[in-house]
């Protein structure tokens, strides 16, 4: 009994650490205001946001996502975002007839237009479908933030911004993505609906 509460103590104490590490570097929170500004800019200028990943990644991706289009804090006008695999035919069809790797550089050839935004949401940063769709965002001339670990793996090659989040354990990792992410939905929702 000791032993598993104190396993749930260290797990609480890991998670706080990771955040004050994210807290205290000055130059990741200036690019997480610089992915609000960029998102903002985008929607402002009728362009939309697309989000992809795997496994976790997938989920936030989803959830971000509907925080966009539904409302964060406040009942405001929806904003057009998505995540790239909720179209299970087309994630399956993709997978059967090509590659799974090919799944959302596809997505993103079909939907992505020259100035809109995609975020790639990969823990080790070296997801390959995810990697693929960032290469070919770029191509479109659109604008990439990779959401990673640590080392940015190899996202950090094919973006403009890289929110790599100062750990290498995914559960930690995921914790504060779903925060970095949650931190640029109420940006960009104060910045287009109340000015600030």
């Amino acid at each position: 009994m000791f032993a598993d509460m104190q396993k749930i103590k260290d797990i609480i104490s890991a998670s706080i650490e990771v955040k004050q590490k994210l807290l205290a570097d000055e130059e990741l929170l200036t690019k997480i205001l610089q992915s609000a500004d960029l998102i903002a800019g985008a929607f402002s200028a009728g362009n939309r946001l697309y989000l992809c990943g795997n496994g976790g990644s997938a989920a936030d991706a989803q959830h971000l996502a509907a925080e966009f289009t539904g409302r964060f804090y406040h009942d405001r006008e929806p904003l057009p975002a998505e995540a790239l695999h909720v179209n299970t035919s087309f994630v399956t069809a993709v997978s059967n007839d090509y590659e799974y790797r090919e799944v959302y550089q596809r997505a993103v050839r079909a939907h992505g237009r020259a100035g809109d935004v995609l975020i790639g949401i990969s823990t080790s940063g070296n997801s390959a479908n995810v990697v693929l769709a960032q290469q070919e965002a770029i191509v479109r001339g659109m604008r990439v933030i990779s959401l990673t670990g640590a080392s940015g793996g190899k996202m950090k090659d094919c973006c403009d911004i890289l929110l790599n989040v100062p750990h290498t354990d995914t559960p930690r990792i995921q914790e504060c993505h779903i925060l970095v992410g949650h931190i640029i939905c109420q940006l960009v929702e104060e910045k287009l609906f109340f000015g600030k």
